[in-house]
């Protein structure tokens, strides 16, 4: 079962990855919560709304998530 568990959270991650370089223009390596902590961080109106929305499921979720190692290849740079 762990098996099986591993493999759907690998999946989710890989989709989650997906929609940011398809939909936000980000980096392959960057989640969507990682590029919405960036923009709520430069003040973006769309990265603290999503953040808001992630941190009442989650609190901290888009804090975790962000690392400043990651999304330096994103068609638009993050913040922007």
């Amino acid at each position: 079962m762990k098996i099986l568990g591993n493999y759907l959270l690998n999946i989710l991650k890989w989709l989650d990855i997906g929609v940011n370089v398809i939909f936000l223009f980000g980096a392959s390596n960057e989640t969507i919560s990682e590029r919405s902590a960036k923009a709520r961080n430069a003040g973006l109106k769309w990265g603290c709304v999503l953040c808001g929305l992630l941190d009442r499921v989650n609190p901290g979720h888009c804090d975790n998530a962000l690392t400043s190692t990651i999304g330096g290849d994103a068609t638009i740079p993050d913040g922007k």
